[in-house]
């Protein structure tokens, strides 16, 4: 019987991916619990992986006269337990499984069948957790015809991808191998909740760590990333070494590596930008591809967040605000700076918008 029980519990962690020890422990203390009503706290389970042993027993005390059957037992009694018993010595009396009643096996069979969930959920929380902020390659299990949610397989776990967190134009289905970004990971009632993205700046930033051995090996470093999934992205790149080209080396040679990131996004328009620890050539560079003529850096703004105002030649207004200011937008995410936009005539166009 040991043997098939330790058989039963390879298959299971292989099967479960529920480790034996955990299974082992949860299965003795079921098999304790299930032993109270009739052996009270006397019942104790062993179980020696390595021996490939169960055995399960009571203690009792050795007692001139029993008061508590349960924990006692006479000396007499413990003869057929022990050769030379004395009072007060404790005498292990060996249990036969095989004669557990129905409702105590019942009984373990619940607890243990509760250990193996727990022991599923505490895994797939470390897996989830692991991989927290992280790029994953998942597997999209089935998608709602009606909101277009998507089921998502990660691993051995499930996620449930929104339609707010998909790419603006992309349609998924069932199948299909797809890169997401784990914002976060949720320990809820119903059991660990990947909170996954295709939207996040994180996900870019984490596509550009993959495709850029500079920056996975440090030699240049990603400050900032601004976003509107499906149509821009800024990335602020910074290298200390100043003879190493940071924005080129994320570029690539005739644009390799940035092209595989902007078709990987489905054609999102990628700027890469150097990053400045100055705030006029900060914001000078995060207004690219516009050409600026000068950054005034706002003092004693009305609520107190950092501003300024660029100026930039007539011809490029157009360009710097971007269509419906989303280059401005972005900008300005990048910087952290609230960004005015000036035409350098100071006069604005009949098609022109101040921003």
């Amino acid at each position: 019987m040991n043997k098939e029980f330790f058989e039963a519990l390879k298959i299971m962690e292989e099967e479960k991916g529920v480790d034996q020890e955990f299974l082992c422990e949860k299965i003795a203390g079921a098999i304790v619990t299930a032993l109270r009503k009739t052996h009270g706290d006397s019942a104790f389970c062993d179980i020696d992986r390595e021996k490939q042993t169960l055995k399960v027993y009571a203690k009792k005390t050795v007692v001139e006269e029993v008061e508590d059957p349960l924990t006692q037992i006479t000396l007499e009694e413990a003869k057929a337990y022990k050769k030379t018993p004395k009072i007060g010595d404790v005498v292990k009396i060996n249990l036969d499984p095989k004669k557990f009643g129905r409702i105590i096996a019942q009984t373990a069979k619940h607890v243990i069948r509760q250990g193996i969930r727990e022991g599923e959920r505490s895994r797939t929380l470390e897996e989830f957790q692991s991989k927290n902020h992280e790029l994953v390659t998942a597997v999209v299990d089935t998608v709602d015809p009606v909101s277009l949610n998507a089921n998502i397989k990660i691993g051995n776990g499930n996620a449930m991808l929104p339609r707010g967190e998909q790419m603006p134009d992309e349609v998924l289905h069932e199948g299909d191998h797809i890169k997401v970004y784990i914002v976060d990971v949720k320990d809820g009632e119903k059991g660990p909740r990947p909170i996954i993205s295709r939207t996040h700046p994180g996900l870019v930033k984490r596509l550009f760590e993959l495709e850029v051995p500079e920056i996975a090996q440090g030699l240049i470093s990603i400050k900032a990333v601004s976003r509107q999934a499906g149509a821009r992205t800024k990335l602020a790149v910074y290298c200390e070494n100043e003879e190493l080209d940071a924005v080129g080396a994320c570029i690539g040679q005739r644009g390799e590596r940035v092209n595989r990131i902007v078709e990987e996004l489905g054609g999102e328009k990628i700027d890469i930008v150097k990053y400045s620890d100055d705030p006029v050539l900060f914001v000078s560079e995060a207004l690219s591809p516009a050409k600026v003529v000068s950054v005034e850096i706002l003092e004693n703004t009305e609520d107190g967040k950092p501003a300024c105002r660029a100026t930039v030649p007539d011809g490029q207004l157009s360009l710097a605000i971007g269509n419906k200011g989303q280059n401005v937008r972005l900008a300005a995410r990048l910087t952290g700076y609230k960004i005015d936009i000036r035409p350098e005539s100071g006069y604005y166009g009949e098609d022109e918008t101040e921003e």
